[in-house]
């Protein structure tokens, strides 16, 4: 882009690759209680820090002030995490740890646009700059020297956070059970990681970054020396609980924010119509439309109209994002609030002095929509985690009052995976003070060894029954094995039966001589029953031929036909009666089956033996000529009455005669069936 481009803010429009959005810086949010850290004046030359600790560095002179791109700043010492105190070294080093940053270096210039880190992408719709991987920058291609700031890959975790949470503690537990205590909580929840630096400062107050001699683009910077806030050695001594300490050094409470790899879903932003919002005159002046009325805000001689309002236009789109994506946090819940906040405070500044075409007034609504949302999300957290604390230590009351319960239940084995799944439980609640939670504790292992104790009271009773339990089970065996060689099969299996209940409520031996007891008992039975088992095997081959005999005979009795002539048919049946019972008995299981066979043929017989007796009854035949006869007669009087002319006569007549007639039916039917 040609270098006669210019705005209000006094920057050339000429910039390196990437210059055509607004002129961000990356700022980090005040940590608050950071003493004794100065603040220069702006335009001062920032100095490099210089730290005595590390003989081997050499101290870092005062650089002379060096020309940077305008579009770069370099934030004052104030955005520096402080050190100096247990809240802020803790706080600081966790925020850190959290957003992926290697402890306090040197800020260095970032390029133009560099959007919050903690959105690893852009939308398409929109062309910010390349997104750097977290806390590190980018420089354009054609910008000159700058350092780079990495994240840390071996940064510790904080050791000497403020009332840190302690570590398990081992109440004396029963032989049965060597559960320790679970880990002890901090009654604070971990601090907040912070959130990405920002990249929009105000350009009034910037100050460029003194370069460093012989540094290439993406270089890391010169190092501090000293401890990192919150590392090992950033503060004398160790903390109690620390390395050293009775207790070992305690698991971090999980953050009551989202995590810090955690990624916002990026908005997409439409493009705004700079023509809607701005205009650029004949000599090539940049106004923008606001609710107070139209602002220059540059000027524009690199090309024609339409080129320079879609260049205001896209540092517009540029502002829009970085707004969605602080709303996209604090919607989702990623990052921390207070560097939201401080980063839509810098944008909300910026908007009076902002070189782009769009719709400002509605932006500096919504940045104040954010700082107020971000104001309720720090105000919550605190709340977040009392309320957590107190859910912690209600959830361990809980486990207590239960342990409590089951310390005076019967169900030993349920009862004693219970507990101890309890202390599984015990060890993930977190965020409680070591003293309340050494009291939950020792209140949870004195209901446990209430029931160890009982429990053992318990089995060393039981003990002593099963030991008569083996006296009285060896006399039983002694009974069964007498009855083995016995051939009263019924009353014997009946004595049997009778043991066997008296060895169910004899209870149980010890285990190690149970089985080979019941080896012994089962043994004699098996003798035996299986003796006569034997015994009733030869006799079902001989109930099986007879069922045989008896099939036969069935097939035979089928074929007896009564209609073909009653009297040989009841011979034949008379016959097949005097084999079957000498034939003998049969399996058990076949006597329903050939017994319903054969009464199926003695009814077929029988049934025609039946109505021959009824077709040949004298004084069934004499009934149906009597009713035949009434009929007739009622008949009769019907026609005479009729030929008379009485119709009345005639119908009643008819109708006796229809009824007699009904009756002679059924006397015939009963007759012929």
């Amino acid at each position: 882009m040609p270098d006669d481009v210019t705005t209000t803010e006094g920057h050339s429009s000429g910039e390196p690759a990437g210059a055509d959005r607004p002129d961000p810086t990356l700022s980090v949010p005040e940590t608050p209680d950071s003493p004794d850290i100065p603040t220069p004046e702006p335009g001062a030359p920032a100095p490099a820090p210089e730290v005595p600790d590390l003989p081997e560095l050499p101290d870092l002179p005062d650089l002379p002030d060096a020309p940077a791109p305008p579009s770069t700043t370099t934030p004052t010492d104030d955005a520096a995490p402080a050190a100096g105190t247990d809240e802020g070294s803790a706080a600081g080093a966790d925020e850190l740890a959290h957003a992926g940053s290697s402890g306090p270096v040197p800020m260095p210039t970032v390029a133009p646009r560099t959007p919050p880190v903690a959105i690893p992408t852009v939308a398409p719709s929109i062309e910010p700059a390349p997104m750097p991987s977290p806390i590190t920058t980018s420089t354009p291609a054609d910008a000159p020297d700058q350092p780079t700031v990495e994240p840390a890959t071996d940064q510790p975790a904080p050791a000497d956070q403020a009332d840190a949470a302690p570590a398990e503690q081992t109440d004396a537990a029963p032989a049965d059970q060597a559960d320790a205590a679970p880990a002890d909580q901090s009654d604070d929840a971990a601090p907040e990681p912070a959130a990405a630096p920002h990249p929009d400062a105000d350009p009034a107050t910037s100050t460029p970054a003194p370069a460093t001699p012989g540094q290439r683009p993406g270089q890391r910077g010169p190092r501090p020396r000293g401890g990192r806030p919150g590392s090992p050695g950033s503060r004398p001594g160790g903390r109690p609980g620390g390395p050293g300490g009775g207790r070992p050094s305690p698991v971090p409470a999980t953050p009551t924010h989202a995590p810090a790899h955690s990624t916002v879903v990026e908005p997409v932003v439409d493009s705004v119509d700079p023509h809607e919002w701005g205009r650029i005159d004949d000599d090539g002046v940049v106004y923008v439309r606001t609710a107070a009325g139209e602002r220059a805000i540059g000027n524009w001689q690199a090309g024609d109209a339409e080129a320079g309002l879609a260049h205001f236009g896209r540092k517009f789109d540029d502002f829009n994002t970085e707004i969605a994506l602080l709303e996209a946090r604090l919607a989702s819940g990623t990052g921390d609030p207070k560097a939201t906040k401080a980063q839509a405070i810098a944008l909300r500044d910026q908007v009076e002095s902002l070189s782009a075409i769009g719709d400002l007034d509605n932006a500096a609504v919504r940045l104040e929509i954010v700082i107020g949302v971000a104001d309720a999300a720090i105000a919550g957290a605190s709340t977040a985690r009392i309320a957590a604390r107190n859910a912690a230590i209600k959830a361990k009351e809980d486990l207590c009052a239960e342990a409590e319960a089951l310390a005076e239940s019967t169900q030993w084995k349920s009862t004693g995976d219970r507990l101890k799944a309890i202390v599984d439980e015990w060890r993930t609640i977190r965020g409680i003070d070591r003293k309340t939670d050494d009291a939950l504790w020792k209140r949870f292992a004195k209901a446990r060894d209430t029931f160890t104790r009982r429990r053992g009271s318990h089995f060393a009773e039981l003990d002593k029954q099963r030991g008569a339990a083996r006296e009285a089970k060896e006399e039983l065996i002694k009974r069964a094995e007498a009855l083995s060689d016995a051939s009263d099969w019924g009353e014997t299996a009946a004595k049997y039966r009778a043991l066997m209940e008296e060895w169910k409520a004899t209870g149980r031996a010890p285990r190690d001589v149970e089985d080979a007891l019941w080896a012994r008992f089962r043994a004699a039975q098996e003798k035996f029953f299986s003796r006569r088992n034997k015994v009733f095997s030869d006799r079902d081959a001989e109930f099986a031929a007879n069922a045989a005999t008896k099939e036969k005979l069935l097939t035979e009795a089928e074929k007896i036909d009564p209609a073909a002539g009653l009297d040989q048919a009841k011979a034949k049946m008379r016959s097949i009666h005097e084999r079957w019972e000498a034939a003998g008995k049969v399996p058990r299981e076949r006597i329903r089956d050939l017994d319903q066979r054969l009464k199926t043929i003695e009814d077929r017989i029988k049934a025609a033996e039946d109505r021959q007796w009824r077709r040949t009854d004298p004084e069934t035949d004499a009934r149906v000529a009597q009713f035949r006869a009434r009929v007739e007669s009622f008949q009769a009087q019907a026609a005479k009455a009729r030929a008379a002319g009485d119709e009345r006569k005639a119908k009643q007549a008819e109708a006796q005669a229809k009824q007699w007639e009904e009756w002679l039916k059924t006397a015939q039917s009963a007759v012929d069936r």
